[in-house]
């Protein structure tokens, strides 16, 4: 048999079997979505959100790329996240990293991967920005799972600069991010980062909703260009 036909078989066994304990589950299902959570994940296959989490579809609202990275020109990630927080209402935004990731270890090394050389790049910014902390942890896996959680934290934040989610937080509060790292290794989920609804942003990142907006002006000791 084919190994696609597997997977249309295993898909008539679920339905079957969803609708054993619940003969309206997929009624239910279509008439609208009202997810707490949205997730950004990596596309690793070995990490899949709902089953990693115990949640059942219509719980996560989820947006998969290499490295779970939030690039703040990447109309796909940031598509996501204002349907997820102004449409759906979301009160969670969680960034899921995971160790082992070929995204990091692949942005470590000096290969050569083509048109991917370019989505390496983000990863490679947030190494050379925390060089030091990294080159002085001599054994390369823990350098490389050291990393992945840096790369999560610094997701996190990349959450919080966009004004989805600085607007929300202004008006209504939410959501909050969190930064976690799965462990292909054990199968637990790690907590890297937390910011709460209003959380202090560098100064040139915070946007300004309020009427009395006064440009950004550096402190006396930041360097002016």
């Amino acid at each position: 048999m084919d190994s696609y036909k597997k997977l249309l078989l295993a898909n008539k066994a679920w339905v079957v079997d969803k609708l054993s304990v619940h003969p309206d589950y997929f009624s239910r299902q279509a008439e609208h979505q009202k997810p707490e959570f949205m997730w950004i994940g990596c596309s690793d296959s070995r990490v899949p959100a709902e089953d990693i989490t115990g949640t059942e579809p219509g719980e996560l609202f989820v947006h998969r790329n290499i490295a779970n990275l939030v690039i703040h020109t990447d109309f796909n990630v940031l598509s996501v996240l204002q349907y997820a927080v102004e449409v759906l209402k979301v009160k969670h935004v969680i960034v899921c990293g995971h160790y082992n990731c070929g995204g990091i270890k692949n942005s470590m090394t000096h290969h050569d991967f083509g048109l991917i050389n370019q989505w390496l790049r983000h990863i490679k910014d947030i190494y050379n920005h925390n060089a030091a902390e990294l080159a002085a942890i001599t054994d390369p896996q823990a350098r490389a799972d050291r990393f992945v959680e840096i790369n999560v934290a610094q997701q996190v934040r990349n959450v919080a600069e966009t004004s989805t989610i600085q607007k929300a937080w202004y008006n209504e509060q939410r959501p909050i991010i969190h930064g976690w790292v799965y462990d292909l290794r054990t199968g637990y989920i790690k907590e890297i980062a937390t910011l709460e609804p209003g959380s202090k942003l560098d100064g040139i990142y915070e946007f300004d909703f309020s009427d009395k907006f006064e440009p950004y002006a550096p402190p006396a000791s930041e360097p002016v260009a």
